[in-house]
């Protein structure tokens, strides 16, 4: 059984065979044909036509983006284990906690490329760091939102120094 969140409001449970394409949403049988071209789909269900692109896929947070049409709809996937833990107390163990980002060495700081409020996306670019005359692109570990950019350019910095600090969600 696996539960989809969609848009963070509709949720529904799902149960379906090996291929995906047969079973049941919150109890109601489906049965779904489709076409795969790498991550498009021409899919067939209740009559209707639909094409449809997996956008992205975050193993970690279990969420991908899926387009319809020209809607883009962001569904969070959770399956029996995610259960468990939830029922246990422990909701979202294993998934990283990061607060900021510091310095990996000292060196200048050549360019910030964020600001205060700005949502970034995991592996983003956020600052340039010039260390041992080489330029460092210091990229963010997770997606979330910039709470303080917490040095400016053309500051030297220390190693372990805070250049980026996140919104704790």
């Amino acid at each position: 059984m696996i539960h989809a969140t969609v848009n963070s409001a509709a949720t529904y449970d799902i149960q379906a065979d090996k291929s995906g394409f047969i079973g049941e949403i919150n109890g109601q049988e489906f049965r779904i044909d489709a076409l795969r071209d790498g991550n498009k789909f021409h899919i067939l269900w209740n009559g209707r036509s639909y094409n449809a692109e997996l956008l992205s896929m975050d193993m970690a947070s279990k969420t991908i983006i899926i387009k319809v049409g020209k809607t883009e709809y962001p569904v969070v996937l959770k399956d029996r284990f995610d259960d468990l833990l939830k029922s246990l107390g422990m909701e979202g163990a294993g998934t990283p906690k990061v607060s900021e980002v510091k310095a990996p060495m000292p060196g200048m700081v050549l360019n910030i490329l964020v600001e205060d409020g700005q949502e970034v996306d995991k592996d983003q670019p956020l600052v340039i760091l010039e260390a041992m005359k080489m330029e460092n692109v210091i990229k963010s570990p997770i997606q979330g939102i910039i709470r303080k950019v917490e040095v400016s350019k053309g500051v030297a910095v220390e190693k372990n120094t805070i250049l980026i600090s996140f919104v704790n969600s």
